[in-house]
């Protein structure tokens, strides 16, 4: 016996998420099945919204919800210092620790050539315009320690050298391999605190 086509199409659409297989989308999908009417309007309606309520910020490429964002627009932020994230997940997770003052810019991900992303295709374009008309001094390279943020720091460190600035980066604290989204706020906070120049 197979599912009516509204549920396997949800199943389908669920299956389309990061490490979500098909019964992990089966159980998601019999959940919502269950789910009061007004909740699952609620959880439509956020999904409707999603796109609608958010935007880049057009000075650090983050995401958010005016442009540019409340980081950007905050002027008590030390200017000097532009610390480099993969994400807005990574750039949040360095704001949690309020150790770091300074502006960001996100690369919208890292050179990863198993997946075939090459530097063209991040935000270095970007921040290479930023640097021109800017006092920046130091530029924070905050990529996860694995092969894929290992690689990129090296390039875009290669790329910066020309600019005269310091370069520094996330140290004591953070294990190879691990993903700075779940590192709590001490070993960041620590990262942030005793980064190197590179």
């Amino acid at each position: 016996m197979r599912f009516p086509a509204s549920i396997q199409n949800l199943i389908d659409h669920f299956t389309k998420l990061p490490s979500v297989g098909p019964k992990t989308a089966e159980r998601y999908v019999f959940y919502l099945l269950k789910a009061h009417p007004e909740s699952l309007q609620q959880f439509a309606q956020a999904i409707a919204e999603l796109k609608e309520k958010t935007t880049v910020c057009r000075t650090c490429l983050a995401i958010a919800e005016t442009n540019p964002c409340p980081i950007c627009a905050d002027q008590k932020r030390n200017r000097a210092v532009i610390c480099l994230v993969a994400d807005t997940r990574d750039l949040l997770a360095i704001e949690v620790t309020k150790q770091y003052h300074g502006l960001y810019h996100s690369l919208g991900g890292v050179i990863n050539t198993i997946e075939g992303i090459k530097p063209e295709q991040l935000n270095i374009k970007q921040l290479t315009g930023r640097l021109k008309n800017s006092a920046v001094k130091e530029i924070i390279l905050a990529f996860n320690p694995d092969l894929e943020g290992e690689t990129t720091a090296l390039y875009l460190a290669k790329i910066l050298k020309p600019y005269k600035i310091k370069i520094t980066r996330l140290a004591k604290g953070l294990p190879m391999g691990a993903d700075l989204e779940y590192a709590d706020e001490i070993t960041l906070s620590n990262a942030l605190k005793y980064r190197n120049e590179v």
